[in-house]
């Protein structure tokens, strides 16, 4: 008895993570949904987009229906445990089982074509760099989101400075935006943003990316670990219910 309110303690406390792990994804979820001003409002108003970067898009209704699934998983863990349920037991480790496997077969897929991962991004990256020379000063929706994204990350286009050559902001002003200056003092003309390239956007979400490498590795062999432990435990009360 003593080690089975153990394991129901252990199982209650596992799905509390995942309980409270979908609720922080379906609140930034949320934040990413109702937020307009950023990169995701960029890349879906590109022209000619590919539909998988229209969908990039939408990644914060995907959020939010993540952050729910996994709270309805926490939730019928918790219920199985304490209502010591073979059905709710069953279920939650057939799902946990099944979103495990899926996790692995992305991660090695990402692993083996990373190659075609780099293509896809180089043509992504070609369809932004038109975007902004054909909208760039023109649309005023569009300047701001790309001002308001640039500012925040301190970036100057996708590539750099050279991305607004062909725009109308360009032509008209013969200025660039002064994110693409590291120095304010003066106007953002070409010489000014030869003098000292500002890095791109693309390369300063990869960087980001690449300095926490180590932090969401480890996050999520902590997922994993998580994951693996919960499917023994809810099989070993699933076994032992009725006993």
């Amino acid at each position: 008895m003593c080690c089975k309110g153990f394991l129901k303690v252990m199982m209650f406390v596992f799905n509390g993570v995942i309980f409270l792990a979908g609720a922080v994804i379906l609140g930034v979820g949320v934040w990413v949904a109702v937020d307009k001003v950023s990169l995701l409002g960029i890349l879906g108003n590109i022209e000619d987009a590919p539909p998988e970067l229209a969908q990039l898009a939408n990644i914060g209704y995907v959020l939010i229906g993540v952050g729910v699934f996994l709270t309805l998983i926490g939730f019928l863990g918790c219920c199985g445990a304490i209502k010591e349920s073979k059905c709710m037991l069953l279920s939650f480790f057939s799902i946990v089982l099944i979103i495990f496997l899926v996790e692995v077969a992305a991660a090695i897929t990402l692993f083996v074509f990373e190659p075609l991962v780099q293509k896809a991004l180089d043509e992504i990256g070609l369809k932004v760099v038109k975007s902004i020379e054909a909208e760039y000063g023109k649309d005023e929706s569009f300047t701001s989101v790309w001002n308001s994204t640039m500012s925040e990350l301190k970036c100057c286009g996708y590539y750099n400075y050279t991305d607004f050559m062909g725009s109308q902001f360009v032509a008209t002003t013969s200025l660039y935006p002064v994110t693409c200056c590291a120095s304010s003092l003066r106007p953002c003309n070409l010489n000014e943003a030869n003098k000292e390239p500002v890095v791109g956007c693309f390369q300063v979400l990869v960087d980001l990316i690449e300095n926490n490498a180590v932090l969401l590795a480890g996050v999520a062999l902590g997922i994993a670990a998580l994951e693996i432990a919960a499917m023994v435990v809810s099989m070993i009360l699933y076994n032992n219910v009725g006993r």
